[in-house]
């Protein structure tokens, strides 16, 4: 069964993260407190995470735009993974279409987009919003899925660095839900994907053997 579709995330899978998440998280909520759940969670939307953390809304909304904020200021050390461009280029010339999705707001992915020249890289991008919940929910598979028409959510793969980008793809029912260690996560950590990677530069190989 050939694949129609492939939903890729950003920080850590796309694009090289190298603590920035977690600089931003540490600078908006003032210390490192929280820093455990954080990594627990990466991968998630992050208002949802400000959530669970905070119990107030007013306090989580707030957290979240100084954590945007923050992110903002370290854009310019945004850089793609190795091979990453390329592997999504080359998808797409083979008639694969690709999504982009990421836990952070429509406004920061963007902006990542902008820094890296990829507005018009892939398909579709896709960030958590009204109608659209975050990992570990399937939504952003399944959105993109809906969008781009896909005719059978078999013939969808996912690849992401985070165990919550596993569940969503296999939530989602995705035939390829692949880990990749450029985040970080562990082989352990990413034991129910269906493909531990080191790169997403690997992802093409395992699409032809599973066509």
């Amino acid at each position: 069964m050939n694949t129609e579709l492939v939903v890729l995330d950003m920080a850590g899978t796309t694009v090289a993260d190298d603590g920035l998440v977690v600089r931003a998280f540490v600078e908006a909520m003032g210390s490192d407190e929280h820093l455990g759940y954080v990594m627990e969670t990466m991968g998630q939307s992050k208002i949802t995470v400000f959530r669970a953390i905070l119990k107030d809304e007013d306090a989580a909304q707030q957290a979240n735009l100084a954590f945007e904020k923050a992110y903002a200021e370290l854009l310019d050390l945004c850089e793609p993974i190795p091979g990453a461009e390329d592997v999504i280029r080359s998808l797409r010339e083979d008639g694969v279409k690709v999504a982009l999705t990421t836990g952070f707001s429509p406004a920061t992915q963007h902006a990542i987009l902008d820094v890296l020249g990829w507005r018009d890289l892939a398909d579709l991008v896709l960030a958590p919003g009204e109608g659209v919940r975050g990992r570990p929910f399937p939504d952003l598979v399944l959105a993109a899925a809906l969008r781009l028409e896909v005719t059978d959510v078999r013939r969808i793969a996912v690849a992401g660095d985070t165990p919550s980008d596993v569940l969503t793809g296999l939530r989602a029912g995705a035939s390829v839900v692949a880990g990749v260690l450029t985040g970080t996560a562990t082989p352990a950590d990413l034991a129910e994907a269906t493909h531990v990677l080191d790169s997403v530069r690997d992802l093409p190989a395992v699409l032809k053997g599973v066509s």
